[in-house]
């Protein structure tokens, strides 16, 4: 809670606010029981006439209008608030999931931290839409009736004043108990959460090998276990609201019973006073009550806060410094002792060093799982060293901007991906910059794509769907192509680009390789002889070690393990 009073400082402007609308709304409490007792007392005691109570039934009609006005005020104001957190939770976690390297991305589930985005920060909001408004309301209205009652009928007001603790001494109790439960609901949605995205990505998989029906069970008892949380925190709410229902009856009874003792004990209470407080009291005790239901909803949110702050605390960020990285060509790139684990567990890479010089061609190669694509996320920012580090130009990589470094730098994976929306947009998103159509349409021509754009009925307007369907893997490259084209990087990296394209794509894409070597440093995870051959490096990664590094030729000479890879490509034959 002391972590959401500390959110909610930076809205004291607002809390301010809130307090001046409590003190207008218990001013028109007391002067909404005045007019209605006035016109009460005079008809019916008095034997005055509709004429004569008018003028109160003017000021009852007044108090009753500017109450719910300030009524809705208040509310509206409490939901600006929540909204506004809302906000800052969403961005500060967007931040977050932007900063975090690929193995941090990559750890849970996608379900989990879209529930954590959405459905956690949703809870959230009732603690400044509602409890926040609440608890400011209640520290005015309830004090404001008891100053009012103690100046009509002091027992009545001491009842009040020993029975109004009862209220917050019972939802603290019942509130940790809230809590818990609320923070076993968010569990089980976040698992179930996970699932059921896991499920939706991988549907074709399960379907072809026959386990749609086994996972939908495991759906049906993810939901199941949702249900039940979800359960207990009503069963709790409903329980809680029939607790206090009745400390609010007890005790406007007792002040009640108190009043008829005195009506028809001595003649020290009048009608007049009797009804007042009569009409105070339920308005007194409903306050009390509305500020211990708000206390539910505000223990439902910790959890919710709970599960974001873990989220955000998740020490996966990688630090970047605030270096410009100035080049008029491409920058050297050195490893030094470059090491790199999975959450602690077996080294991806090991103590690598290489020289990367301007406009190289180099080539990265080895098994699966020997640290390829590794070494790429390291080069790229995406991931940072566990010891070692790179230099650029003689600088620590992430000694500079992020964006610095991101802007000199394309990278082009196995599976690019492609937004909704028209092709333009999603070659246009890769510039960094303003783009002409002329220049779209000219990096798409260098990427081959020009017979694609023809074919389509609308050229580079034509919309491709979500994740790039309608388009075909060779054809995602291709645009992925263009982008780099578009973009005219220092460095390009490509991580193993050719893999399942067909010849024709293939022939493409490694005349696009070649342009794009022309005026940039080229790293690319290759496993095909005609790739490797040709480059000016060649870094040969067995179990996350550089065994070997050279060119073609001298591998050929002085590595056995480059020439046993060669003989398998081969077919045997060297």
């Amino acid at each position: 809670m002391n972590r959401l009073n500390e959110i909610a400082r930076h809205y004291r402007g607002t809390q301010l606010f809130l307090f001046v609308i409590g003190l207008l709304i218990g001013g028109s409490v007391i002067g909404q029981a005045y007019f209605f007792v006035e016109v009460v007392d005079g008809i019916f005691f008095k034997g005055e006439t509709l004429r004569d109570v008018a003028p109160y039934l003017a000021g009852l009609a007044g108090t009753m209008l500017l109450r719910s006005l300030l009524t809705y005020v208040h509310g509206r104001t409490g939901v600006k608030l929540g909204s506004r957190v809302k906000r800052y939770f969403r961005k500060t976690l967007l931040a977050k999931f932007s900063k975090s390297p690929v193995h941090a991305s990559i750890k849970g589930q996608s379900g989990q931290k879209v529930s954590v985005m959405m459905d956690a920060v949703d809870e959230v909001d009732s603690y400044f839409s509602q409890y926040i408004p609440q608890v400011v309301q209640t520290s005015i209205i309830p004090l404001v009736i008891l100053i009012a009652t103690f100046s009509l009928h002091v027992n009545s007001a001491l009842i009040m004043l020993i029975t109004a603790p009862l209220v917050p001494l019972f939802y603290a109790i019942i509130g940790m108990k809230t809590q818990e439960k609320s923070e076993e609901q968010l569990e089980e949605l976040s698992s179930f959460s996970g699932s059921f995205l896991d499920t939706l990505q991988g549907l074709t998989t399960l379907r072809l090998y026959g386990q749609s029906r086994k996972q939908k069970e495991t759906i049906e008892t993810s939901s199941h276990r949702f249900r039940d949380a979800t359960m207990e925190v009503l069963k709790i709410a409903f329980t809680s609201s029939l607790m206090l229902e009745f400390i609010s009856m007890l005790s406007i009874g007792l002040i009640a019973l108190e009043i008829s003792f005195r009506l028809v004990g001595d003649d020290t209470m009048t009608f007049y006073t009797a009804f007042f407080i009569l009409i105070l009291a339920p308005e007194y005790y409903l306050s009390l009550k509305s500020l211990g239901q708000a206390f539910h909803t505000g223990r439902t949110s910790l959890g919710a806060a709970e599960k974001i702050y873990r989220e955000l605390e998740a020490d996966d960020e990688v630090t970047w410094g605030e270096k410009t990285l100035q080049v008029e060509e491409p920058p050297r790139i050195e490893l030094q002792n470059l090491s790199f684990s999975y959450d602690g567990e077996a080294r991806a890479l090991k103590d690598v060093e290489a020289r990367i010089e301007p406009y190289q061609n180099v080539a990265i190669i080895g098994r699966s799982g020997a640290g390829k694509t590794t070494m790429l996320h390291l080069l790229s920012g995406l991931a940072q060293p566990t010891s070692g580090q790179i230099l650029v130009n003689g600088e620590p990589l992430l000694n500079y901007e992020e964006h610095e470094w991101l802007k000199h730098l394309s990278y082009i994976s196995q599976h690019p991906y492609l937004f909704s929306g028209t092709l333009y947009d999603n070659i246009v998103i890769g510039a960094g910059r303003e783009a002409t159509q002329d220049e779209v349409f000219k990096a798409a021509e260098s990427a081959g794509l020009t017979s694609l754009i023809e074919e389509l009925p609308d050229g580079l307007d034509t919309t491709v769907g979500e994740g790039g369907r309608g388009l075909s893997g060779g054809e995602k490259q291709r645009v992925a192509l263009a982008r780099a084209f578009l973009k005219r990087p220092s460095i390009v990296l490509f991580d193993e680009p050719t893999t399942g394209l067909d010849l024709d794509t293939e022939r493409i894409l490694q005349q696009s390789i070649h342009e794009l070597s022309k005026k940039a440093t080229v790293i690319t995870v290759a496993h095909r002889l005609y790739t490797i051959k040709d480059a000016d490096a060649i870094l040969l990664l067995e179990a996350g070690e550089l065994v070997a590094e050279g060119t073609h030729d001298a591998l050929m000479n002085d590595s056995d393990d480059y020439r046993a890879m060669v003989s398998v490509q081969r077919g045997g034959t060297s």
